[in-house]
């Protein structure tokens, strides 16, 4: 990325996680690998190419949401785990919050997963809240659902021409009730990806990447003084 080598990296005894939010579509991979290779930190993606359930689920969304939304539950919460085990920055692609306050909730709303599963799925969640480790920065990208649309069929995937437009519609509306909620959690910073382009636009990176590497130091500092009390 660009301006990577212009800046001194922030020392990584104090650790920083940044987690990539947003809409199927809305280009969070990208970003994550961006961030994780200017950043020098190690990147998490979701888990799509050796996904089991993935093509059946979008074929047949009710037989298969509840054990695709558990699978993908357990593997962030595995990352969740290696996260913090090794004590290092991160970058990871989509939160663990997205699944329980995104993804399953829209999936029960139009009768893909039944009430019985998903309190049980939530109850799952519950369970786990205490071993998490919230972000220290959530990037929600943000983008219409037709453009949403427009991106997934650039992109290409086989087992994603199937999504239905009203579905990825119910997401954005899902996203933009939860980013207020997530600000309970964690720092959020929207970017519109329709208007800032980081995938090209230098100077959009390197403000990111500054505002990033600023946040990491002012973390570091917090720590230093708490620790000299």
């Amino acid at each position: 990325m660009a301006g990577q080598q212009q800046h001194a990296r922030v020392r990584d005894d104090v650790p920083f996680y940044l987690s990539i939010s947003g809409n199927i579509g809305v280009g969070k991979s990208t970003v994550c690998a961006m961030m994780g290779e200017a950043l020098g930190w190690p990147a998490y993606y979701e888990p799509v190419a050796d996904n089991p359930y993935l093509e059946d689920y979008y074929r047949d969304m009710p037989r298969w949401a509840f054990h695709l939304q558990i699978y993908f539950l357990s593997k962030r919460f595995e990352v969740q785990k290696d996260i913090i085990e090794r004590g290092t920055s991160a970058v990871q692609d989509r939160t663990i919050y997205e699944d329980v306050e995104i993804f399953a909730p829209v999936l029960h709303r139009r009768g893909a997963m039944d009430t019985r599963d998903y309190e049980n799925y939530r109850e799952v969640f519950q369970n786990m809240i205490s071993f998490l480790r919230p972000p220290d920065l959530v990037l929600y990208l943000r983008c219409t659902p037709d453009v949403a649309m427009a991106r997934i069929g650039e992109r290409g995937r086989d087992c994603e021409k199937s999504i239905p437009r009203d579905f990825i519609v119910a997401l954005h509306e899902a996203y933009e009730d939860w980013v207020p909620r997530a600000r309970g959690i964690c720092p959020v910073r929207v970017i519109d990806t329709e208007r800032v382009n980081l995938r090209d636009d230098q100077d959009a990176q390197r403000a990111l990447l500054d505002d990033i590497r600023a946040l990491h130091a002012a973390k570091r500092a917090r720590a230093d003084r708490e620790a000299t009390r």
